[in-house]
């Protein structure tokens, strides 16, 4: 099994309108080949920040591979600009392989 998470760190107050723009996504994530289980997690906020992170669960790390240069990415991904000011830079890729 593996896991792949994305770190977002949202500015202060624009918490609602991220979660806003992943609640009102297509992901397509159900057509996909592997994929078991999605979730988003909020952390604890800051001063200046409030991570959030993207977690989803997969077979392996083929399939999840697969799914990034799959059909079904270009379209959860297509149009999925954000209002200006939500992100504070680029999201944290991190990916591991489930070993117990």
């Amino acid at each position: 099994m593996y896991i792949a998470m994305n770190r977002f760190r949202i500015a202060p107050g624009r918490e609602e309108d991220f979660l806003d723009v992943w609640r009102n996504r297509d992901s397509h994530l159900d057509e996909v080949p592997g994929f078991k289980e999605f979730k988003m997690l909020q952390g604890a906020s800051q001063e200046d920040h409030t991570v959030f992170i993207s977690h989803s669960v997969w077979d392996s790390e083929d399939a999840f591979r697969a799914w990034t240069q799959s059909e079904a990415f270009r379209k959860a991904h297509a149009g999925a600009k954000s209002p200006e000011g939500i992100y504070l830079g680029p999201p944290k890729f991190e990916g591991y392989e489930v070993v117990l």
